[in-house]
């Protein structure tokens, strides 16, 4: 069993931010079973807005280690938004991926597939690229720093938005509420299509010792898609948690 904690300066979720650019706070408990099965339920809060818990998540998480070099992973995820922040948020979604882990010593390379099911339903694709190493322990052997730098590619659904004047291509937010009233005179026809969404590096930091962790996690977001009208997050995020064993 674990409890933790965290506090971070944005929430991108799957490309788009569902924490409206805004810092939030979080405490989660998990339970393990056999380093394989985790059952996690996490309360967020949201800088300014109230309710104080804005939204809950659930998880369900699987793993399994075939040998040194493959393993696989499955998790299903529910986002529960407060029914009073349903339209200053997002709508509560079922997000659900499966992964397949290959060591290959320099790189360890994850490729994962998922759907969310909401108001619309998406499916995603991901490439991770990662390098983990440690320190030697020390204080007495009780300790380690951990790294592990990663390159992650998103790939999902672009929609393209054209306009009497102009086409343009954005994020589709299926749990969010994203498309605009139109001027007078002006019509808008929507189209979707499979893309490349942004590339996320990243270098999360850990102190490790038997009953706690502490991670500190610095990534930057590059959009790859291009488009003023309907800009996605970009820049840096900062996500600091700690996390205590507690049976």
């Amino acid at each position: 069993m674990y409890a933790g904690g965290g506090y971070g300066s944005n929430m991108i979720y799957l490309g788009s931010t569902i924490s409206r650019d805004q810092s939030y706070g979080y405490g989660s408990l998990s339970y393990g079973f056999r380093s394989e099965f985790y059952a996690t339920f996490s309360a967020v809060h949201l800088s300014g807005i109230t309710p104080y818990m804005a939204f809950y998540i659930g998880s369900l998480n699987y793993s399994h280690t075939f040998n040194n070099w493959f393993d696989i992973s499955a998790g299903i995820y529910r986002y529960q938004v407060v029914p009073s922040l349903t339209d200053t948020l997002f709508s509560s979604f079922i997000y659900g991926d499966v992964t397949f882990g290959f060591d290959w010593k320099i790189l360890y390379t994850k490729i994962s597939a998922g759907g969310l099911f909401s108001e619309e339903n998406q499916a995603y694709f991901q490439l991770r690229n990662s390098r983990y190493f440690q320190t030697k322990e020390f204080f007495r052997k009780n300790a380690n720093l951990s790294f592990d730098p990663y390159i992650n590619l998103l790939s999902g659904t672009l929609t393209q938005v054209k306009t009497n004047t102009k086409t343009s291509v954005m994020i589709t937010h299926p749990y969010g509420h994203w498309k605009r009233n139109n001027p007078d005179g002006v019509t808008t026809t929507y189209s979707k299509k499979f893309g490349i969404i942004e590339l996320d590096i990243g270098l999360p930091v850990a102190l490790n010792t038997d009953l706690m962790t502490i991670e500190a996690e610095p990534s930057y977001l590059i959009p790859l898609y291009d488009d003023s009208d309907y800009p996605g997050a970009k820049g840096f995020i900062f996500l600091i948690s700690i996390y205590f064993r507690i049976l």
